[in-house]
Formats: C-alpha cells, sequence, structure tokens
C-alpha cells in the first residue's frame, strides 16, 4: 500500500539533517509551471495565491529563487514541509527503518511537483493545487496533472491510504477503478453534540498515523485499525471498505 498525503504551505530549508536521496519525478511540469511564476508581476501572483501582501512578498521571494536545474545539495520533501501534519510526524526522529519505509511507501500531493517522495530534493514554493494559474497553458491544475499522478500512484501500488485533504484528494478520486483502491481515513471527534471533522485535529492525527504506519512498517491497511492515539478509535460500524472512520471524545483544548 501507498499514503498519500498534502503538502504544507510552510516551507523551510534545512540540507544538515538529512540528504535528500532522489530526484522529483515530475520535474519537467514543475519547471513549466515555475516559469510561470517566475514571469508574473506582483498582483498576478496575489491573484492566483489569493494571499496578503506580505504573503505574497514572501511567495515571490522563493519563486525567485527557484532554480530547479539545480537538483544537489537540496532540503528533502519530508524535511522541507513544515506544517501542523508534519511536525506531528516528527520526520526527524524517526529511525532509519521508518525513514526508509517512508521513502518507499508515503507520496506527497503537490501542485507545483505533482507527486513527491519523502527523499525527494525540493525548493521552497508557493502554489496550491486549487489555486486558478490565470495566464498559464491550463489555468486549472487539477486538469494540468490530470490522470498523470493516479498513474503514477497507481503505478506503484493498487491500493492508496488517503491521508490528503480533500483539496489534494479530489486530483486522484476521478481515477479510482475496481483494479485501484483508495481507502481514505476520516478522523472525527464529538463538538456539539455531533460527530465532525476538525481540521487542525485532524491534521495532527494524520501526521501520527504515518509516524504510527513507519515505526511498525504497515503493509495491509487493515493494521492501521490499531491506530489509537489522541484516543481515536477505529469505528467499525461507521466505516466501510473505503473509509475507515476514527472517532475520539479526547478533550484537545486540555492538551
Amino acid at each position: 500500500m501507498k499514503i498519500i498525503i498534502s503538502p504544507a504551505m510552510k516551507m523551510k530549508v534545512d540540507r544538515d539533517s538529512f540528504p535528500a536521496r532522489s530526484h522529483p519525478q515530475f520535474l519537467k511540469q514543475a519547471k513549466e509551471l515555475a516559469a510561470f511564476l517566475q514571469q508574473c508581476s506582483f498582483t498576478q501572483l496575489q491573484a492566483i495565491w489569493q494571499s496578503s501582501e506580505r504573503t505574497t512578498k514572501e511567495g515571490q521571494e522563493q519563486i525567485k529563487q527557484l532554480n530547479l536545474a539545480k537538483t544537489d545539495n537540496l532540503t528533502p520533501a519530508i524535511i522541507s514541509y513544515s506544517g501542523i501534519q508534519y511536525q506531528y510526524m516528527a520526520p526527524d526522529l524517526f529511525s532509519a527503518q521508518a525513514l526508509n519505509y517512508v521513502q518507499e511507501n508515503v507520496r506527497i500531493l503537490s501542485g507545483l511537483y505533482g507527486v513527491l517522495r519523502p527523499f525527494d530534493g525540493v525548493w521552497p514554493y508557493r502554489l496550491e493545487m486549487k489555486n486558478k494559474a490565470t495566464g498559464f497553458t491550463e489555468p486549472n491544475l487539477y486538469h494540468y496533472w490530470g490522470e498523470k499522478l493516479a498513474d503514477n500512484l497507481f503505478g506503484e501500488d493498487h491500493i492508496l491510504i488517503n491521508l490528503a485533504s480533500k483539496e489534494y484528494s479530489k486530483n486522484i478520486a476521478p481515477y479510482v477503478t475496481k483494479t485501484r483502491r483508495m481507502i481514505t481515513i476520516d478522523f472525527q471527534e464529538f463538538v456539539k453534540g455531533k460527530w465532525k471533522t476538525v481540521g487542525v485535529h485532524a491534521k495532527m492525527a494524520r501526521g501520527e498515523m504515518v509516524r504510527f504506519a513507519a515505526e511498525h512498517q504497515l503493509t495491509e491497511p487493515e493494521e492501521l485499525q490499531k491506530f489509537n492515539d489522541f484516543g481515536f478509535q477505529y469505528i467499525a460500524q461507521e466505516s466501510t471498505t473505503d473509509n475507515y472512520v476514527f472517532q475520539t471524545e479526547f478533550d484537545f483544548k486540555r492538551r
């Protein structure tokens, strides 16, 4: 099985913790997108990113420095992304065995890079899958990537564990078939009398589940049902073969 996760908007440069082991597989497409972003004005970038003036300035600086022809001495993707999910995954604390596991079994979806292996070397950038790249050959990034990403993922394994947000997993879902299975993990908590997904806490749980899978070297989807961080429990009666539901009454405010 392969595990798919979302990228994070917040990125860092860290060439000292771990060396990159591989290069992104869709560099040709990434270069096309990078070249387009680099010729955009400040106003155009702000419109594409729907961002504040400060965030646009930061993003523009990142884009200016992008040099995808340079593929050595870069930060591994799993270290570069530093959002909540990655903080709780804590890959810098992984054993060598766990690091090998994620490189083999975890894939990061990206608006710029398409699909990344954890130890692909990357540059910091700003481009979400939902962004409308007005002025680009194909402004809709879902259409631009099309079925390339799903073909790549299912070409490696016929079972995907979906720990990505809907923004990214919707690029894979249309290409699921009888021979291509995707199991979505849904983390729910009891809020105001209803079971619902709380984004921040779901990101925390997704990171912990990746670590759980890596530490235990899981190979079968059913093994994920033993996950219980933050009090989450697999609820069989709420789950299906393609949707695993985990629920908790853990008080995140007191954590």
